[in-house]
């Protein structure tokens, strides 16, 4: 029982952030891996294609580095979940980003194929946010030093924005900017949104089981603890109206995506659940308290891009603490047909952006 609450939280918290699928007889998608493999081979003699493992924060942690020209600017990607890596699901949308960037994504400690291949015993006292933080500079340095740069673009989806954006705070020296994508800022504030959200849906569509649930909580987050109970009915609606995929009441593609990973054994596919509740529960209580309101000053240009339809984590927090920052270069790019998963919903304009605002700024 308490797996299966914590499959749900997992589910409905953050980013889209558990595999939640149990594991199938995987035999009929091994062609279809083999196609997305052939296809995703990086065949220009300038490119470069690893997976590997390296020592971050004193283990080993899986990382995959793609790009078609070594010289271009290389952007690390701190992925979402809690433990929701992107090196499964980024045969979905990277490849024409890796004509102008290299790629760098990691399993985070308790994530992917690093879950799978550390025992989860020698690492769960480590699994806290200052450790996802300190990796994302250790990695950093790393790839600097393997790729011969002299900083980084860090980039950051949901979850990861948390680790991503301390990253970058203690360690701008690293980083030529910084771009976050269903940034958090304020987890109270994100959540009493998504409640609201969810609950005017509601009313709205005339759902009366959901205005049942969501009663049971108001208000919310209120001055009541933030349960996980609570947590799952406040998001739960949010998302089925659009919250998580726009205009979607699930978001199956994302969910089912590492079925088709060529990166992933079917072992690495079938530990993905239990890394994000090894991971969550270790991490609920510092992610409620997550707040970044007292940061007035960011020491690296920084650009945010906001999904108008996210409630799962709402862009107007964002929208509003970039108003009031100040920074050597700010921008915020409203993707007006997506929610929590622009690189999945808006994948074009998502590398325009990056382009047109981004790019420029790792030639300075």
């Amino acid at each position: 029982m308490k797996s299966n609450v914590f499959r749900t939280l997992v589910l409905l918290i953050l980013c889209p952030c558990a595999l939640a699928q149990e594991c199938p007889d995987t035999s009929m998608y091994e062609r279809a891996r083999g196609t997305i493999e052939d296809l995703g081979r990086i065949v220009a003699p300038t490119g470069v294609q690893e997976l590997y493992t390296t020592k971050i924060g004193g283990i080993d942690q899986w990382v995959s580095v793609r790009g078609q020209d070594k010289n271009n600017p290389v952007i690390l990607f701190v992925h979402g979940g809690p433990a929701t890596p992107n090196i499964p699901r980024m045969w979905q949308f990277q490849r024409p980003l890796e004509e102008y960037f290299t790629i760098v994504n990691w399993d985070q400690r308790g994530a992917g194929k690093t879950y799978s291949s550390v025992d989860p015993d020698s690492i769960s006292e480590t699994i806290r946010i200052p450790r996802f933080a300190a990796d994302t500079i250790e990695l950093a340095e790393h790839v600097r030093q393997r790729y011969g740069k002299r900083k980084l673009i860090l980039m950051a989806h949901s979850w990861g924005t948390i680790a991503g954006l301390m990253a970058a705070l203690k360690r701008p020296d690293l980083f030529h900017a910084y771009v976050g994508i269903g940034q958090i800022i304020n987890t109270r504030e994100n959540e009493r949104l998504s409640f609201e959200y969810g609950l005017a849906q509601a009313k709205a569509h005339g759902n009366t089981a959901a205005l049942e649930e969501l009663e049971t909580i108001a208000p919310y987050p209120g001055d009541q603890p933030i349960t996980r109970e609570r947590i799952v009915l406040a998001r739960k609606w949010a998302q089925h109206y659009g919250g998580l995929s726009a205009y979607r009441d699930q978001s199956m593609y994302f969910f089912r995506a590492p079925l088709l990973a060529p990166e992933y054994t079917d072992r690495d596919r079938c530990l993905i659940d239990q890394g994000n509740v090894f991971t969550l529960g270790r991490v609920l209580s510092e992610f409620l308290e997550v707040n970044f309101d007292t940061v007035r000053e960011f020491p690296i240009p920084v650009v945010m891009l906001l999904g108008r339809h996210d409630y799962t984590t709402p862009s107007e927090p964002t929208a509003a603490w970039m108003r009031e920052i100040k920074a050597p270069y700010k921008r915020v790019v409203w993707f007006e047909r997506s929610a929590h998963m622009i690189p999945w919903e808006e994948p074009g304009k998502m590398l325009v952006t990056l382009l047109e605002y981004v790019q420029p700024l790792a030639e300075k």
